[in-house]
């Protein structure tokens, strides 16, 4: 009963909110910043066998002026840090910034003077990768949430004050398409959650 009942087929209904963010969250260009063993497993997820291309996200930017999501696996040293803040800047706006794994998250094992103990102390981080170092699964996992996030963002001040405190739920991929442990598995009658007639 809606408007686009009315319209002949081929017309698309939309905000430009929506239009805008859709452009966004397809052409996320990544700034290359491995900086130690998170860096490899970020190199496997662009390899074919992971294949980030399906996202649109298969060339990793050399030069900040055309990336505009920094991922930045592995650990941040304090003489490092001014170099990744000068590459942040030198992104164009919007931009945002994922930490790869419990170093750059949070120093991981390295608590001393030398390591930068998150590195939210220098740039503000959208995203955070926990795991030492995470599999190639989960990086594409945190990128489709931060893809949910990007969607959700508004294009100016007044939606932002608008939809304060409405976003999408990220729930993680292993819950949201695992298996459910609440349906009856094997012969009728079972009860709920156990598996029958199933030998590991």
């Amino acid at each position: 009963m809606g408007l686009e009942e009315k319209l002949p087929n081929g017309i698309v209904l939309t905000s430009v909110e929506k239009l805008v963010n859709w452009t966004r969250k397809a052409s996320m260009f990544p700034a290359t910043f491995g900086l130690a063993c998170c860096a490899i497993e970020m190199m496997t997820t662009g390899a074919p066998r992971y294949d980030l291309g399906r996202f649109g996200m298969e060339v990793f930017r050399a030069s900040p002026r055309q990336a505009d999501l920094m991922i930045v696996a592995g650990r941040v040293t304090q003489k490092m840090a001014p170099v990744l803040r000068q590459i942040y800047d030198q992104m164009p706006e919007p931009k945002w910034v994922l930490a790869m794994g419990v170093c750059a998250s949070s120093g991981g094992m390295f608590n001393n003077y030398a390591v930068v103990q998150g590195v939210d102390h220098v740039v503000p981080v959208d995203m955070y990768l926990p795991g030492c170092p995470p599999r190639p699964e989960m990086l594409i996992d945190a990128i489709l949430k931060l893809h949910a996030k990007v969607m959700d963002d508004p294009i100016n001040a007044v939606r932002a004050k608008e939809f304060e405190g409405q976003r999408t739920d990220l729930v993680a991929s292993s819950v949201r398409y695992g298996k459910d442990r609440t349906q009856p598995i094997g012969r009728p009658g079972a009860e709920p959650g156990v598996d029958v007639g199933v030998k590991w």
